[in-house]
């Protein structure tokens, strides 16, 4: 498993199969000390999703392995078209009743997620319908008890970071691991 994509290969040309394909997804990981207080508050309320803190730019998107050159060569093409930028995180939202989400909020650096991400999925091979509009967020619990959600939103509404953001990363899951980061992207070059 190589940047944790799994493939087939043709055994003699070593080329991709046809029809191979891998799960990517591209964040803005949150960093220390606030990324892994945010993921152990996460796993407290017994959310079953293990991953590191961050703010989702593109979820989870299925394209064909053969796809990733052009991805990637998009993706730089995005990182260095916009300038690195301050996030501040600050207090707690949820998607309650719509979805059983409870996050920390992005106070300062909304319209940068915003505009990176339609950046991003401007690319054909990214391009999918959503089925909630972009809202840029750290998730701190999903789909967990009424009483671990109401927690999270109390435990945290406190909650305040600021740190500059000076790259996103592209992350991809072979559907046998844990997401895997695949390559960071500076912005502004």
């Amino acid at each position: 498993m190589a940047g944790g994509v799994a493939r087939s290969v043709d055994q003699g040309t070593g080329a991709p199969v046809a029809g191979d394909s891998v799960q990517i997804g591209i964040a803005v990981d949150i960093p220390e000390p606030w990324g892994s207080l945010l993921t152990r508050r996460r796993l407290e309320a017994g959310d079953p999703n293990t991953v590191q803190a961050h703010v989702t730019l593109l979820g989870p998107t299925e394209i064909p392995v053969t796809a990733l050159p052009e991805v990637e060569r998009h993706l730089a093409r995005v990182a260095a078209a916009h300038l690195p930028f301050t996030l501040h995180l600050r207090g707690t939202g949820t998607f309650r009743p719509v979805t059983q989400v409870v996050f920390v909020a992005v106070a300062a650096g909304i319209s940068e997620c915003e505009l990176l991400a339609a950046a991003i999925n401007a690319a054909p091979e990214l391009g999918r319908e959503l089925r909630f509009p972009y809202h840029p967020h750290v998730t701190v619990a999903q789909d967990v008890a009424p009483e671990a959600l109401d927690r999270a939103y109390e435990d945290l509404a406190d909650f305040s970071a600021m740190f500059e953001v000076d790259h996103f990363t592209l992350f991809s899951h072979s559907g046998q691991a844990r997401w895997q980061p695949r390559r960071d992207f500076r912005l502004g070059g």
